[in-house]
């Protein structure tokens, strides 16, 4: 099996993409979770350009790392400095890293109209600062910067500065393509040309952006060119459209031209790496990504759901465990019988009794209707539980009212009353909100707290609405998602009307529901403690050892 070796620049080249920050507390959690993962090369930063890389560097010093190398960072000299007199290489040198990563210019463009240099003193930057940094112990890594737009424009002198950090002691010559704009034929045409002109034994090494969408193809096409060693960050965070895919060009390596990438045994936790990163990144994970996103080995079409239930592979073109992924079977108006046994099963529901068939219109209907269940699955395991028979719902949902009242120099003030019955029991109650679905929370809440008090532990952590037909404009078909927490657990719920609040209503009520139910509470009569509490609320007498009132009054 043949070996390529991963560069992730996750820590430097991920940084620039838009929205991310990392702290150094965030960098060292990264770079620590890379090694342990098995990356031979982790970039850390480029020291000297802010005060957080060269604390990286300087923590990363104090570090045992098991697998990574780490680089620093940085840019050639000047053209008016002297190596041993300019702040870029001696912040390098500072940072204590045993692999030094610069990147010069190869297209003239650069060259004379952004350094303002002769191709002359160009060449000359790239050599003094490789032997430079070569003489001071370090393994240099050379990024020929917009390789690819240089040699289009004038191949012979792209070739000369890979000569001129080759000849200098340069480890590795790195073509980059930093526009991002190069189709994967014509790079493979360079490199080519490139190694023929050059020839062998130079290890050659390949950056690109994805800015034409080819990211990952162009550095497949690469080691397949001879390329050896890729560059890329995790989950292709990058500048612009971003930066190679690691994530992705690991897997395809592995799984689909037996190349050798990290040690053997890791891949397995390829899909857990993604999302820890993503998580420390602050980014929430591509759902549609490659391998590793949830959507990754998810069947929605009932064709494909049927085939997949019975023969795993027959949509799938890998096993999605091999990356520490899951086949799923999507419930929605697209899928049949098969989708929603297997998405009930693997939610740990047995549908003894229920017809899944029944589920599946079910579902069906209430999609044409606006509900989506791909993203609420609380709602649809209420569905199976609705279905069971003998199941008895711990509150039925009767009737609400609310109102809203502004008035000049007042706040907005909201009440909500509601009807809900409870074990043959209509309790009716209000309470104010500072909106709509808060006073209705709050009114549905302290009717059913007396019940079932297990409902304070639960709390709205998010609330979405969707316009479904904006045609209609403000008489448009909306949907309500609810995400609820209660201290274990996080659940979805949904509901779909053309009146907003009704759409809340359906959904809180459902978000409720089943808390209660996955509190254990017993839903077909509530217990001695929770039915003493809602008697002692409502002021009945309460008889010790009994489950009702005392029929004399007593």
């Amino acid at each position: 099996m043949s070996r390529v070796v991963l560069y992730d620049t996750t820590l430097r080249d991920g940084t620039q993409r838009e929205g991310l920050v990392l702290s150094l507390a965030d960098k060292l959690k990264i770079a620590h979770r890379l090694d342990a993962f098995g990356f031979p090369y982790i970039e850390g930063g480029w020291p000297g350009s802010n005060p957080k890389d060269m604390d990286f560097f300087a923590a990363a010093r104090t570090k045992t790392w098991e697998n990574a190398r780490i680089a620093a960072f940085g840019a050639t000299r000047h053209r008016l400095n002297r190596p041993d007199d300019d702040p870029n290489l001696q912040a390098l040198v500072e940072a204590g890293t045993p692999v030094v990563t610069i990147f010069g210019k190869s297209w003239l463009l650069h060259v004379t109209e952004v350094l303002e240099a002769t191709p002359e003193e160009n060449l000359a930057m790239i050599a003094d600062s490789v032997a430079f940094l070569r003489a001071g112990g370090k393994e240099v890594v050379y990024d020929a910067e917009h390789f690819f737009d240089g040699y289009r424009a004038d191949a012979a002198y792209a070739l000369a500065t890979l000569r001129a950090a080759h000849e200098a002691g340069a480890a590795s010559l790195v073509l980059c393509d930093t526009n991002g704009g190069t189709l994967t034929d014509d790079l493979g045409a360079v490199i080519r040309a490139v190694r023929d002109v050059l020839g062998e034994g130079i290890a050659w090494g390949i950056h690109v952006h994805d800015d034409a969408g080819l990211a990952v193809a162009n550095s497949m096409a690469a080691v397949a060119n001879g390329i050896s060693q890729v560059q890329g960050t995790v989950n292709g965070y990058g500048e612009r459209c971003g930066n190679a895919d690691l994530v992705t060009i690991l897997a395809n390596l592995a799984l689909k031209a037996g190349v050798e990438t990290v040690p053997s045994g890791r891949l397995d936790e390829l899909t857990e790496l993604s999302r820890y990163i993503a998580e420390v990144a602050n980014i929430t994970p591509d759902a549609h990504q490659p391998y590793v996103g949830t959507s990754a080995f998810a069947h929605k079409g009932g064709v494909h759901g049927a085939a997949t239930a019975k023969v795993r592979h027959s949509y799938q073109h890998v096993d999605p465990e091999r990356v520490g992924n899951a086949t799923r079977l999507v419930v929605s108006e697209l899928g049949g019988k098969a989708n929603t046994r297997w998405r009930a099963e693997e939610l740990g529901h047995e549908l003894e009794g229920v017809d899944p068939r029944v589920i599946s219109r079910l579902v069906k209907q209430l999609e044409a209707e606006g509900a989506s269940f791909e993203g609420a699955e609380a709602s649809f395991e209420l569905l199976i539980l609705r279905a069971r028979p003998g199941y008895r719902a711990p509150f039925r949902l009767l009737d609400f009212t609310v109102l809203v009242e502004g008035r000049e120099g007042r706040d907005l003030r909201a009440e909500a009353t509601v009807k809900v019955e409870v074990d043959g029991e209509t309790l009716h109650t209000a309470a104010d909100g500072n909106g709509p679905v808060n006073a209705l929370d709050s009114a549905l809440r302290k009717a059913l707290r007396a019940f079932y008090p297990q409902l304070d532990a639960v709390h709205l952590i998010d609330y979405k609405v969707r316009i479904l037909d904006g045609e209609h404009a403000t008489a448009a078909r909306t949907r309500v998602t609810i995400d609820s927490y209660d201290g274990l657990r996080t659940w979805s719920t949904v509901g779909s009307d053309t009146n907003i609040i009704a759409a809340s209503w359906q959904a809180l009520g459902d978000s409720l529901e089943y808390a209660i139910w996955k509190s254990g509470a017993e839903v077909r009569r509530r217990d001695e403690r929770h039915f003493t509490t809602a008697t002692a609320a409502r002021g009945e007498p309460v008889v010790p050892g009994r489950s009702g009132p005392d029929p004399a009054g007593r």
